[in-house]
């Protein structure tokens, strides 16, 4: 039995066969592998957005607290910026004394973010209760003041004599720029 197929047949079937051998050798040689590529690349890339995602909110979080924080602690942050004022201390804090007096120590401390001033201040007052007053208004100060013991009182007549040492803190001006 003699088998007719014609020539454009053959030829399609040649090219069919030819195509089908192109696509399996195209599919197992490039689109397997990248696929496969295709998936690690896909499953870093989710581990990177929700690393991201974890660092975005903590970054929100974070922002959210240091606003708090400044809102807060405005007035401390304030009273650090401020320079200390010798006069303006004492007219503040003279009603609280029958007579005060600020001597500021000749060594000046710098730290590497405050510069701290060592004042060494005299004063007479009528009652301890003067003093533990004026020590609260210190408190409320413009400026952020530690008051260091020995505070020494001493009777004088019908005053108290009391003798401390103080220390004002205050930030470097240039803190915040680069060097």
């Amino acid at each position: 039995m003699k088998i007719n197929i014609s020539r454009p047949n053959i030829y399609l079937l040649i090219l069919s066969i030819f195509l089908l051998i192109f696509v399996f050798v195209f599919s197992f040689a490039v689109l397997i592998p990248e696929g496969k590529e295709y998936r690690k690349q896909r499953s870093e890339l989710k581990k990177e957005r929700r690393a991201a995602l974890r660092y975005q909110n903590f970054n929100n979080e974070t922002s959210e607290l240091l606003k708090t924080l400044k809102s807060d602690n405005r007035e401390v942050l304030t009273a650090f910026e401020r320079a200390f004022n010798e006069k303006r201390f004492q007219k503040q804090h003279s009603n609280y004394f029958s007579s005060l007096s600020i001597s500021k120590e000749s060594s000046a401390i710098v730290d590497d973010e405050f510069s701290i001033y060592e004042v060494n201040t005299t004063s007479q007052i009528s009652s301890p209760q003067s003093f533990y007053d004026f020590l609260d208004a210190l408190n409320k100060s413009d400026w952020i003041i530690s008051v260091n013991f020995p505070i020494n009182f001493k009777r004088d007549g019908e005053l108290i004599k009391s003798t401390f040492t103080m220390k004002v803190y205050a930030t470097l001006k240039d803190s915040n720029s680069t060097k």
